[in-house]
Parts: C-alpha cells; sequence; structure tokens
C-alpha cells in the first residue's frame, strides 16, 4: 500500500469515475485500474463496485477511504513542511525544572529572534522528565539544580545518559514566604521555627527517590508537606496558607514575587545551578544564547 494508491482511491470516490478519475491524475485508466486491483487485493476487501456508468463506493471501501483521506492529509502537511523548502522554521526546546531564572533566560532569547521565522519550546517539569527531554532531543537543554545531597548521583546519572552538567553558579538556602507571615521580620530561620507552617515541594512523579527532589534539604523529615507541580500554585499555596518553600532566594520577577520575601535559612545546604547537554553537542544558534543568559546571572 502506497500514498500514490490511497490518492488513488479518493480520486475515483470522489469522481465515481475511473475515467473521470484517470483524467484528473494524469494516468492511463488500465494502469489506474491495476493499482485499485491490487490494493483491494492487498486489503482483502472489495473498495468500488463496478457498474454501467461507473463506480460505486462499497461500505467497506467508504470505511477505508476515510483513514485514507486522514492518512494523505497528514502526509501532504509533512510534504509541506519538510520538502517544498517552505515553512520549516529553526526549533528551540528547553526543558527545566521550577525555576524562575530559566523562564527569564527563555524570555530573553526569544526577544532576540523573530517569533515569525522561529519556533520555541519550553517545558517546566519533573526532575526525571528534564533528563529524559534531553536524553532523548526532545530538547537541546535542560535546566536543573543539584544539591551537596543528590550532586554525586546525579553526575553518574548523567554520565550513563550520556549528558553532560555545565555549572553556572551555586547559592545558599533561604526560605520562601509571603512578606505578611508572622516569621517574615526575622533576620535567619531554623527549619525548626516553621515546623508549625507546611512546606511547598513540587511533585516529582513516579520518581519519589530524595534524590529526584529540586529543593535543598530533601532528607529533612518536614511536619507538613504539600505537593505541588506548578510554581504559580505554589505560590498561592504558600500565600493563602502561610506556608513556605525552600529555595535559593531568586525570586526575581516571576509571578506574585512581591508578595514574598527571601529569609536565610540556618541549615545550610548548597544548590549549584547548571544545565544539561547531550554529550558531544554543538549548541544552536538559539541555544548558545539561552545559555549566555543563564551565565549572566549573578
Amino acid at each position: 500500500m502506497t500514498i500514490l494508491q490511497l490518492k488513488y482511491v479518493i480520486a475515483i470516490d470522489e469522481e465515481c469515475s475511473m475515467r473521470k478519475a484517470a483524467d484528473r491524475l494524469y494516468v492511463s485508466q488500465p494502469g489506474l485500474s491495476s493499482a485499485v486491483r491490487d490494493l483491494e487485493s492487498e486489503l482483502g476487501i472489495q473498495i468500488f463496485e463496478r457498474v454501467h456508468n461507473g463506480v460505486v463506493t462499497t461500505a467497506a471501501g467508504a470505511s477505508f477511504i476515510a483513514y485514507a483521506r486522514s492518512a494523505v492529509e497528514q502526509f501532504e502537511k509533512v510534504e509541506n513542511k519538510y520538502l517544498s523548502g517552505k515553512g520549516h522554521k529553526p526549533t528551540f526546546s528547553v526543558s527545566m525544572q521550577h525555576y524562575t531564572i530559566a523562564v527569564n533566560a527563555f524570555i530573553e532569547t526569544v526577544r532576540e529572534y523573530d517569533l515569525e521565522e522561529y519556533q520555541f519550546s519550553i517545558r517546566e517539569t519533573q526532575t526525571g522528565e528534564v533528563i529524559e527531554d534531553i536524553k532523548t532531543l526532545k530538547s537541546e537543554v535542560g535546566v536543573i539544580a543539584l544539591s551537596d545531597f543528590n550532586k554525586s548521583t546525579f553526575k553518574k546519572v548523567f554520565a550513563d545518559a550520556s549528558l553532560e552538567f555545565h555549572e553556572l553558579f551555586t547559592r545558599n538556602t533561604y526560605v520562601y514566604l509571603r512578606k505578611d507571615h508572622p516569621l517574615a521580620d526575622r533576620d535567619e530561620l531554623s527549619l525548626e521555627d516553621l515546623q508549625d507552617y507546611p512546606c511547598m515541594v513540587f511533585d516529582q512523579g513516579d520518581n519519589t527517590s530524595f534524590y529526584y527532589r529540586e529543593e535543598a534539604l530533601a532528607t529533612y523529615d518536614y511536619k507538613k508537606v504539600i505537593s505541588t507541580n506548578e510554581r504559580a500554585t505554589s505560590v498561592e499555596l504558600m500565600l493563602g496558607l502561610d506556608g513556605y518553600a525552600v529555595g535559593a532566594a531568586m525570586l526575581g520577577d516571576s509571578l506574585n514575587s512581591a508578595d514574598l520575601k527571601a529569609v536565610k535559612l540556618k541549615e545550610e545546604e548548597t544548590l549549584t545551578f547548571g544545565y544539561i547537554t547531550r554529550k558531544g553537542t554543538t549548541l544552536s544558534k538559539m541555544a548558545q544564547t539561552f545559555v549566555d543568559k543563564l551565565e549572566s546571572v549573578k
């Protein structure tokens, strides 16, 4: 079965005539009839019934032609996009953990390119999916943070997946909480001070291991925990429930950041920020621009 055969039966169905379909397709009628017989034999169904003034599509043929139309439409879309020399836009995709710095770098990158000529994609997702996206080339760059606790483990994970980790900078641990939180006036807080308030952590799906947590101090036994999968949801819960999150004091211009405050945390664990790429690959122009924006963060 070929795309050409599918186009043949669609034309015959529309014309209700072998002769008219042959004229439309610029092929001989005997050649068209032979192609249809070969297709019917391969499928084991009769697509058309010959009548004195043309052909009639059978019930089985009508069902098949419905699928044939869909297949031909998809094929033509691929032809138009990749074989016509038009419409194929250079693409840049990035996957990341839930960090505002990556979003800001992405925004600055997009601003330097014409959206009519380039195609961009950004995925804010779980740690394991960031790694998988780069491994499978779904994204070109993955932004990730490693803690003192999981750094050595992930170096092995990256090596096994033929990935490279490029370190950008390190940050100490802070607590995010709303500006009028009962503890917001402190210069420093401990996790014990916060034990009566819910801690927000990002859900890691099937990767329940502490090693995949993107927050620092992943092994601490928090008294109250709420898991979320979106930064916006996490912030709303912090504002509405007097909750908090452990981070690296990089709120930037994120959603509702004006309502939040970062307070130094007594329990220290360094977070190392960086990006991962497939080993041995050369970054595209857009990817290099994105990395340059990340590297400008101080």
